[in-house]
């Protein structure tokens, strides 16, 4: 068969069907940019996360906490009730914040304490004592210090839950570089405001990033920017470590109900998918 060589007028049809599918490629990413605002995102349970800008993603809306695309948290879509115009201006962090970004002073490699065994146990001994949930212990422990044990912030908290020279002191700990005795010392203190606030987690770690004054002057998280943002991300955190251990055990119960292989292989194919049907 003799093929008909593309004529110029072909040619130049399929370069302008090809530009044509560039520019509507084009048109679509642009439009499907997130929205880019100041704004408050309102919760179900009252709560208020600031964020920049935000990008729906079906089941899931993820809210930039800053202007950059790298911190962010995501929230259910049916959690958010709603959304309004922050009108508050910038407020600076105050002079007697708890705590700050932290800021090593030394490299992070030589300083940074892995989450490895020996951690574990002090996070499993200081949580056991104050009766808390040891994931919530590690999630402070990340937003705090990022697993650094000779952390220092701006305003002088040290160590791993970054605890500021008063407060430890009030706490009985000498040596904030210590890890064991910071991080039963900042168990200590977040049992206690979790007691004052009658176990409100969201009013507690706002406590303890801003201080307790701040959140009972503010009756609330205070609107600062530093203080949503963490307790944005320790939420996030600790929910995101109890839905993954829920959906592993449920996977291990229905793996320890399921049948064995071979029961399966002798039953005709309608009776199993009517069997797992009805699970």
């Amino acid at each position: 068969m003799i093929r008909r060589r593309p004529s110029a007028t072909d040619r130049a049809a399929r370069i302008a069907a090809k530009a044509a599918v560039f520019f509507c490629a084009v048109a679509v990413a642009l439009l499907a940019r997130p929205a880019t605002a100041a704004e408050l995102a309102i919760l179900r349970n009252g709560f208020s996360i600031r964020h920049e800008h935000r990008l729906e993603m079906g089941t899931t809306t993820r809210l930039y906490l800053a202007a950059d695309d790298f911190s962010f948290t995501d929230v259910p879509t049916a959690e958010i009730t709603g959304y309004e115009k922050d009108l508050s201006l910038p407020v600076p962090a105050p002079a007697d914040s708890h705590a700050s970004i932290p800021a090593p002073s030394r490299s992070a490699k030589s300083e940074t304490v892995e989450s490895g065994p020996a951690l574990n146990q002090v996070v499993n001994s200081a949580s056991a004592a104050y009766h808390l949930d040891p994931d919530l212990v590690n999630s402070v422990i990340h937003a705090e210090s990022g697993f650094n044990s000779h952390a220092v912030s701006p305003k002088g908290a040290r160590g791993l839950m970054q605890l500021m020279p008063g407060t430890a002191n009030q706490l009985g700990v000498n040596d904030s570089f210590d890890p064991q005795a910071n991080v039963a010392g900042g168990s200590r203190y977040l049992r206690e405001l979790l007691e004052r606030y009658n176990f409100d987690l969201v009013k507690a770690l706002a406590a303890y990033n801003a201080g307790p004054e701040r959140v009972e002057q503010y009756r609330g998280v205070p609107p600062f920017r530093e203080t949503r943002a963490y307790v944005a991300r320790i939420v996030h955190e600790y929910n995101t470590k109890k839905i993954a251990q829920e959906k592993e055990a449920k996977q291990k119960q229905a793996s320890a109900k399921a049948p064995s292989h071979t029961h399966r292989v002798s039953k005709p194919a309608a009776s199993v998918i009517a069997a797992e049907s009805t699970r």
